[in-house]
């Protein structure tokens, strides 16, 4: 640790949204409180994400409404009012955070390198990470702490949970075997599988595995359409509580459950922060990028096949963090490709059972 890292009192956090991206800042949190003990952590943050986080200990939340327009400005000016930090992590490269980032007062503003940054972002800062290609998020978020003198925080979670939070985890997780709960939806559409391949591996599932499969998602009626629809296709049983649960519930219900299948969406960074396995489907974006940070080897990755049929370009050719979001991609992912998949985690953990 360098005598800069020492000398830090007070730091504060831009990161916004989304939800998959907040759970990758808790490594940041955690490492600063165990390598500055003390030090002052204020996290701005937005309103749906301090739902999940904002109870971290040790932590100031304060709320960005993103929707509220100027009226949001003028209450994040309000609330810097007097202050004055010796840090500030920018770690969302957005115009909206950029123009939030002004209103927030620091020696020393970190952002992202230059093959990162979009939006006017190096208007905003007077330090840089270290450029550093083909990084997952969380390895990129983490590194911010290096401008500090402090090493790159190391991958571990703490999402606070109270024993209220494991109600609805207690009502339909099953004692006697295993539990897959189903998260079909991501924020963009062309991320998501179809409800005719999710019925399938759900069925396959309960009829192979005696699974007890859990769908989960919104309360947003596309979402809760979605599950429908699944619960309708499926010849076997499943338990849908889409729209029903909490962040918090449904982070004790991932915590709780054996295995998570998802696509690219926060639930599955949710799960994987809870140390629960995810099978990630992944086509319109990379999972060497953006996947469940400790389940990479249990994702059905049809990126490369998405991004040469849609683009022309492999993997090496194209932009790093470049999408596949066309229609179609996500049909590159067929039935048997997440069926084998389950097969081989179920196959590895009865292993590691005996």
């Amino acid at each position: 640790m360098t005598e800069e890292a020492y000398m830090l009192n007070s730091i504060c956090i831009m990161r916004l949204s989304a939800l998959g991206d907040v759970t990758h800042v808790i490594p940041v949190v955690k490492s600063l409180q165990a390598k500055v003990p003390g030090i002052e952590i204020t996290w701005v943050t937005g309103k749906l994400e301090a739902k999940l986080v904002g109870d971290l200990p040790g932590v100031e939340f304060i709320t960005f409404d993103k929707k509220a327009g100027y009226k949001g400005y003028t209450a994040l000016r309000r609330a810097m009012r007097g202050r004055h930090f010796d840090a500030l992590l920018h770690m969302q490269v957005s115009l909206r955070a950029n123009l939030a980032t002004a209103l927030i007062p620091a020696t020393i503003k970190i952002g992202y390198d230059r093959a990162r940054s979009k939006d006017l972002h190096g208007l905003f800062i007077n330090q840089r990470i270290a450029a550093k290609p083909e990084q997952h998020v969380r390895d990129c978020l983490a590194s911010f702490l290096e401008p500090l003198g402090l090493p790159s925080a190391p991958p571990e979670w703490h999402i606070p949970l109270q024993d209220a939070d494991y109600t609805l985890a207690r009502q339909h997780l099953a004692q006697d075997r295993m539990n897959l709960i189903v998260s079909p939806c991501a924020s963009h559409k062309l991320r998501n599988w179809s409800s005719q391949r999710y019925a399938a591996l759900a069925d396959y599932a309960v009829a192979t595995h005696a699974a007890n499969v859990i769908l989960v998602g919104s309360p947003a009626e596309f979402e809760k359409n979605i599950c429908r629809e699944i619960e309708e296709l499926m010849e076997e049983e499943a338990v849908n509580i889409c729209g029903q649960d909490t962040l918090k519930q449904l982070t004790a219900l991932l915590e709780s459950a054996d295995l998570l299948v998802s696509p690219d969406t926060g639930p599955a960074h949710i799960a994987n922060a809870m140390g629960t396995d995810v099978l990630g489907l992944y086509a319109a974006s990379n999972p060497e990028r953006s996947g469940p940070y400790n389940s990479l080897a249990w994702c059905v990755d049809r990126y490369p096949d998405a991004l040469q049929t849609f683009t022309g370009k492999t993997v090496s050719q194209a932009r790093w963090g470049a999408k596949a979001e066309f229609e179609g991609a996500m049909d590159m992912i067929s039935v048997d490709d997440a069926t084998d998949m389950l097969d081989r985690w179920v196959a590895r953990h009865a292993m590691a059972a005996h």
